[in-house]
């Protein structure tokens, strides 16, 4: 059930009305709603794996219980063992499992040795990465005293199957979370109406920007072959605004549903494509997946590594940035991904710059020569490693790179039927950059109470709903639905 579809809009207005005007009865009704809700938006997404969706929430939800009750650490350990043994052996049989047989199976080839090893017919379930990370950060802080275990099962299964969040994020802790499902909720009206806005703004990055930019990319990655340098530097260009619009887009949708049902949950992106190095881009790109990185892995690592130094800070920081590669999916491309970002963190740990970033153009309107530069020189990495992200494989990615680097990046560009598509693009693409220039200390692009006459914030809205029902293809989903 696709957040851009007509079946979506119906399925969450029924919901709408349902929960605040007849579930409001009681918090306990709310909450067994929302994860009636939750199963049935789950289900129509993938109805054979809901089972294992509310079998992870019940193992986890009397895990918790058990580490907080037992009164030996030797117990506690085994619960949380268990616990981390179910979420990162679910993640390795339903998504790694069959790369990992291939791998072997072509590492021994390569030596002359055939395996009779054959790969699984396995569906992963749709959202695993982002519930397990969920389900995991909640038994580790239990352990850690930063939380109590919840009592309330509907309670901790609606944490774990928040349906805006349940198959793309943002990755919100139990800390934030549960809270808000303990406690009654009243509906704001401002709280609403900025959540509308925040839709409005994630459908229009969705649908206008990302879905436009994803039919000239996909023709250059599919026939990058045939194409000139200078039609390659176009494709991880387009592709950039592509995945950013497409997964801040969903974020921002996310966020406003969860707004319209009184929730507050975690800020997924800070406007990073106007970052000044790779560190402040990690800080603002897909916020949630980064802080619960930085706070289970990196930040024990660091500690376990700190005897050595700034090379302790680099191994950490490496192994932190292969678990970011390596969670997107079982592919190559995105082991080197996330090894290439971390490699690019070692300049700024070697001259101790690592945690230091000035806001760009604070309280000017216009960014200085430097912070230009700087931002060129950020976003010039960021894409050239958007190839190795999109490319099929390792081969395509450096043929691909072999092509880029040639010649004829000083031709003119060729744009097979694309020309239309860039005329149509443009516009918008120039609209979305300036929009968020302007919000940049906002939490998104619609957050427009500063203006005073109505009658011009109006006009905002209906240009940007007009431009989304121009656009609008309910077929094509959103990218990282597939992590």
């Amino acid at each position: 059930m696709n957040f851009t579809s007509l079946t979506f809009l119906i399925f969450f207005a029924l919901f709408f009305l349902i929960y605040w005007f007849i579930a409001n009865r009681s918090l306990e009704m709310q909450n067994l709603f929302i994860l009636l809700a939750g199963y049935v938006f789950y289900a129509w997404a993938d109805y054979r794996l809901l089972s294992y969706l509310i079998c992870v929430s019940a193992l986890n939800f009397f895990l918790g219980i058990f580490i907080e009750q037992s009164q030996s650490s030797k117990r506690r350990r085994m619960f949380v063992g268990i616990g981390l043994l179910q979420g990162i052996g679910g993640l390795f049989i339903f998504k790694y499992l069959n790369f990992f047989i291939d791998s072997l199976k072509d590492a021994f080839s390569s030596l002359g040795i055939q395996l009779s090893f054959q790969t699984l017919n396995i569906v992963a379930p749709v959202g695993i990465s982002f519930f397990t990370f969920r389900t995991i950060s909640y038994l580790l802080d239990i352990d850690k005293g930063k939380i109590k275990a919840a009592r309330d099962w509907v309670i901790f299964f609606n944490y774990v199957s928040f349906f805006p969040c349940v198959l793309s994020g943002p990755i919100d802790r139990a800390k934030n979370f549960i809270p808000q499902l303990a406690n009654p909720r009243v509906f704001n009206y401002q709280q609403a109406v900025d959540g509308l806005r925040q839709i409005l703004w994630g459908l229009f990055k969705k649908i206008v920007i990302a879905d436009s930019c994803a039919q000239l990319t996909n023709l250059i990655f599919d026939q990058y072959q045939t194409l000139p340098a200078s039609t390659l530097v176009v494709g991880p260009l387009l592709f950039t605004f592509q995945i950013y619009a497409d997964f801040s887009g969903y974020s921002d949708i996310a966020i406003g549903l969860a707004n319209l049902l009184g929730f507050r949950v975690t800020k997924n992106f800070a406007f990073p494509l106007f970052s000044q190095n790779i560190a402040e881009f990690w800080r603002r790109w897909h916020i949630s997946l980064t802080s619960w990185l930085t706070e289970y892995v990196f930040t024990p690592l660091s500690i376990a590594f700190r005897d050595y130094g700034q090379w302790g800070l680099i191994l950490s920081i490496l192994i932190n940035f292969l678990i970011i590669g390596i969670w997107h999916g079982p592919n190559w491309t995105y082991f080197l991904y996330g090894f290439v970002h971390g490699c690019f963190f070692i300049p700024l740990i070697l001259r101790g710059t690592i945690g230091k970033s000035a806001k760009i153009a604070k309280g000017k309107m216009l960014p200085s020569f430097a912070e230009i530069m700087n931002v060129f020189m950020t976003m010039s990495l960021v894409m050239l490693t958007f190839i190795l992200f999109r490319s099929e494989n390792i081969s395509d990615a450096y043929h691909y790179y072999g092509r880029l680097f040639s010649s004829s990046f000083f031709t003119v560009p060729i744009i097979p039927n694309g020309r239309n598509i860039i005329l149509s693009v443009l516009p918008f693409l120039s609209i979305m950059l300036f929009v968020e220039w302007l919000q940049r200390e906002k939490d998104h692009g619609l957050q427009i109470d500063g203006i005073s006459y109505s009658f011009v914030r109006w006009v905002i809205y209906y240009s940007v709903f007009l431009s989304i029902l121009q656009f609008n293809n309910e077929d094509i989903q959103f990218i990282y639905y597939k992590y």
